[in-house]
């Protein structure tokens, strides 16, 4: 035996040596097509404001408390736990694929007694044979090993395949981390502009509540009449009734932060309690044009990975048109008798060269290639359009951000020239020039306009956000992940 298994090495070795390349495509990086810079790049350029680091762009916010809800959302989010978990799953499976190349070995050892039965056709003839015993034996161990040798790439191919994976799923996490940052810091800003609307909503009913008194005062002197009174009360109440709306929004917003945080609705609620200012937008470092977006994006090179996992699964399909070889031996040691076990007689061996081949069965293997190559076609119309996705997402915010800081100082400009008509038309008022409904439009043209404002302002904190996030902010190539 032990001549047979070393007799067909060199053949072995023969068919190994075949194996030096792979069938299927090679992975090739599509081209995509894409202009050297933004159309909404200059105009984000030509802000007035300082440039936020990209490793952690919500730092350049300068709000301490935005910092520390990021900063935990990174550490706590469980949409982060289970990108994590996702990638133990994929190094798991390329380990697996790595193994599928390498020889495996076992060790095999066993012991049986029997008691034959003289009752069966078998027992019969052996029970007339002289000195027959029908008690026996058999003591076993061996080491076993077997090796499916690669030849035509297959087993290769599936490598490159739970690879490019493996690579995805880590691609995918700093994915999550740069969504996860975005929605914290994006929510905070919704929450400050919330907060802020209540407060300018606040102050009107305070206005009007005085307003109400004076006319209810001048009424009771005779010199107001009841529908003046009546309109004021329903001026009032008209912007009473928006408080409740945006204390709706806010409890929305800030149940969405806890959940962001990883933590039951209302556990941070009291950290952000207070009404504080909308952080101003900061600048963005240089945007580096569309093609740059193929490097910083971290969802980009998720779709890359598995358009380059469906190109390998081509070659694994392609493979299956050629025959497989094995390699398997075993060594070890047999008897009858336990003391006898590791006498050289007991030994044994054995070697066996295997070959598997799909010949009547290329149909289905035709069908498994065109599967293979229809995801792969697939997965590279979904990469292309991620692209293009990507690219209108930084145009988009580039446009809203630069647009709505503009809405935002023509709103401040307006709300000054508002405020000195308000005053004048409530000085006119009392002197009894004008009438209780100038007073009255006036006030509800300066809450409308403050109103305006401040959601223009959060807009623009908005979309600064929304440019980070498209641009990739945050995702570093060589590492693999994104900071925070």
């Amino acid at each position: 035996m032990r001549s047979v298994f070393l007799q067909s090495l060199p053949a072995v070795a023969g068919v190994a040596a075949l194996g030096g390349c792979a069938v299927g495509p090679s992975y090739v990086a599509p081209t995509i097509a894409a202009p050297r810079a933004f159309m909404g790049e200059a105009a984000v350029a030509a802000r007035q404001a300082a440039p936020a680091p990209v490793d952690s762009w919500w730092r350049g916010f300068k709000d301490p408390v935005l910092d520390k809800m990021v900063d935990r959302a990174l550490t706590q989010n469980l949409d982060l736990a289970q990108a994590a978990a996702r990638v133990t799953q994929v190094r798991a499976g390329l380990g697996a694929a790595t193994a599928a190349l390498l020889p495996s070995a076992s060790v095999e050892a066993s012991a049986a007694q029997a008691h034959a039965s003289t009752q069966t056709p078998t027992g019969r003839l052996l029970a007339a044979t002289p000195n027959f015993d029908r008690n026996g034996a058999l003591y076993e161990a061996n080491v076993v090993a077997g090796w499916e040798l690669d030849v035509f790439g297959g087993s290769r191919r599936d490598q490159e395949a739970a690879r490019a994976q493996y690579e995805g799923a880590r691609a995918g996490v700093a994915a999550a981390r740069l969504a996860v940052a975005a929605q914290a810091a994006d929510t905070y800003m919704l929450v400050r502009g919330l907060q802020a609307r209540l407060v300018v909503a606040r102050q009107q009913v305070e206005t009007q509540g005085r307003l109400v008194e004076t006319v209810r005062l001048q009424r009771a002197q005779g010199v107001a009449a009841e529908l003046q009174l009546q309109q004021a009360l329903s001026a009032l109440k008209q912007t009473k009734a928006n408080i409740p709306v945006l204390e709706e929004g806010l409890d929305a917003a800030l149940n969405a932060m806890d959940v962001l945080l990883g933590a039951q609705p209302g556990t941070y609620r009291a950290e952000l309690a207070v009404a504080a200012p909308i952080p101003a937008a900061p600048g963005l470092a240089e945007a580096g044009g569309p093609a740059e977006l193929l490097r910083r994006r971290p969802d980009l090179v998720v779709a890359e990975q598995r358009l380059r996992a469906s190109n390998a699964q081509v070659g694994s399909a392609l493979s299956q048109y050629f025959p497989k070889f094995s390699l398997s031996g075993l060594v070890g040691t047999a008897t009858t008798s336990s003391s006898t076990i590791l006498e050289r007689p007991a030994s044994q061996a054995q070697g066996v060269l295997g070959l598997r081949w799909r010949l009547f069965d290329f149909g289905r293997v035709q069908a498994e290639v065109s599967a293979a190559r229809g995801r792969k076609a697939e997965a590279l119309a979904t990469y292309r359009q991620s692209v293009l996705r990507a690219t209108e997402d930084v145009e988009n915010a580039f446009s809203s951000l630069v647009k709505r800081e503009d809405q935002e100082r023509i709103l401040a400009e307006g709300e000054v020239s508002l405020i000195q008509a308000r005053d004048a038309s409530a000085a006119a008022y009392d002197a009894g020039v004008v009438s209780l409904t100038e007073v009255l439009d006036a006030d509800a043209r300066l809450l409308s306009i403050r109103d305006a404002r401040i959601q223009a302002r959060a807009e623009a904190a908005r979309a600064s956000v929304r440019s980070f996030r498209a641009l990739g902010g945050g995702w570093r190539e060589a590492g693999g992940t994104s900071a925070g």
